[in-house]
């Protein structure tokens, strides 16, 4: 059994030898992370990244500097995707220890389902993993799932959901979870969680090129955080009822899949002429806004990796943030604060909502026009499905779900962030 490698923390720099700034140095007893500049998490993440990066793969963070923040900063750098790593820790308060680990637990939840391929994450595993999961850290009986499959969701209404995964071989399924510790049947709803679970996004007919389609395993990125999110939530104590609706389909070619010009009807009569089979993550989520719609929450939030335009625009570091509702939209941003996690607001206003035209249908699934705001019209494409757009509904465009290669702070693939915001959101 190897000996775990000691890491300890120091606001001293470190000997000149090191070189100037240095962010670790090692003696005989291990290593010793410096943290000399003012994003002392950051610093934390950054030498936990390169201490993975030297092929070091089990740690020991000894003495009494480490704090719950500062060994979280840790693991979260320190953590690669294949897994092979371990970190042990000094115990913390019982609080501080309960947090971490809760945060741990729910955090590789999602990086572990959005890592997995999408041969292993196809939409109806997609959805019974995420009712087990939110199963295995409720308290007993405050849990009830409803999973609708295949051609079901057209006896249902669920026309989106549908018709997106009509071309593939393993059937779409729509995840109607309901999570209610109350103990009253007839508890209003706070709040729904709404994700998008596309398991395998190929573009359909507009095909995505090769090096694009690579990383799209990872499209079921908002089911996972929306999922995770409200684990965490019940694990910090969430006392009020809360819907998940996850909206599970892979995007494939075949004689079956969307074409474009056809039109979906959906369930609240709205026509939608698909003119980029690409742009397929707003028709499933049309359906879960409109189950969620139909519960009369106070509060409805959809998780979505739905544009490139937001990606372009925030990068891999933020979530995009989208929502008519300004008093609400700075709540959560004061979430994200407080959790150190990165979220962003673009704009979204009405008249985002009038550059979606159609020729044949009430409107067409993309936008029109030179610069047209993708992440902006998308939202607006969502809003048609809420009952109150404009009051108690947040979009969030998950632009930091996903790395497609490694940074200086994160392993290459999924990140967890937004876990600890939406938990923020809820039980605040």
């Amino acid at each position: 059994m190897s000996q775990k490698m000691t890491v300890q923390l120091s606001t001293e720099a470190a000997a000149a030898h090191w070189g100037d700034n240095a962010l670790i140095s090692f003696a005989s007893e291990g290593a010793v992370i410096h943290c000399t500049n003012v994003d002392v998490y950051g610093a934390i993440q950054q030498a936990a990244r390169k201490l993975n990066g030297q092929g070091i793969v089990e740690v020991e963070l000894k003495g009494a500097e480490w704090d719950l923040e500062s060994i979280w900063s840790f693991i979260q750098g320190f953590r690669d995707s294949k897994k092979n790593n371990d970190v042990v820790w000094t115990a913390l308060a019982d609080t501080d220890e309960k947090e971490l680990n809760a945060r741990i637990l729910t955090t590789n939840w999602t990086r572990d389902i959005i890592n997995k391929t999408a041969e292993e994450v196809a939409p109806r595993q997609l959805a019974t993993m995420a009712s087990e999961f939110i199963k295995s850290v409720a308290p007993v009986g405050t849990v009830t799932t409803k999973i609708v499959k295949d051609k079901d969701l057209l006896t249902e209404g669920w026309t989106g959901t549908y018709a997106v995964g009509r071309g593939s071989e393993r059937t779409s399924a729509m995840l109607q979870l309901d999570y209610n510790p109350t103990g009253d049947a007839d508890a209003p709803v706070f709040a729904c969680l709404v994700g998008k679970g596309i398991t395998f996004d190929s573009g359909g007919y507009s095909i995505k090129p090769s090096g694009g389609m690579a990383s799209m395993k990872a499209d079921m990125g908002g089911s996972a955080l929306a999922t995770a999110g409200l684990a965490m939530s019940i694990l910090r104590g969430l006392d009020k009822r809360v819907k998940l609706v996850l909206c599970c389909a892979e995007n494939m070619i075949s004689g079956r899949a969307l074409k474009l010009g056809d039109i979906i009807t959906y369930k609240n009569g709205k026509t939608v002429e698909i003119l980029n089979t690409d742009a397929e993550g707003r028709l499933v989520l049309a359906d879960g806004l409109q189950f969620a719609s139909a519960q009369n929450p106070e509060l409805i939030i959809d998780c979505a990796t739905l544009t490139g335009s937001a990606k372009m625009a925030v990068g891999n570091d933020f979530h995009s943030l989208l929502s008519f509702d300004d008093e609400l939209s700075q709540k959560a941003l004061m979430s994200a604060q407080e959790e150190n996690e990165g979220l962003w607001r673009l704009p979204l206003m009405e008249f985002h909502r009038n550059m979606l035209p159609s020729n044949f249908a009430d409107l067409a699934n993309i936008g029109s026009g030179p610069y047209s705001p993708g992440a902006s019209t998308a939202a607006g494409f969502l809003s048609y499905f809420v009952d109150d757009y404009k009051k108690g509904w947040l979009h969030m465009d998950c632009s930091a779900t996903y790395r497609t290669a490694p940074s200086d702070k994160w392993s290459a693939g999924a990140t967890g962030v937004g876990v600890r915001t939406l938990a923020n959101l809820l039980t605040k």
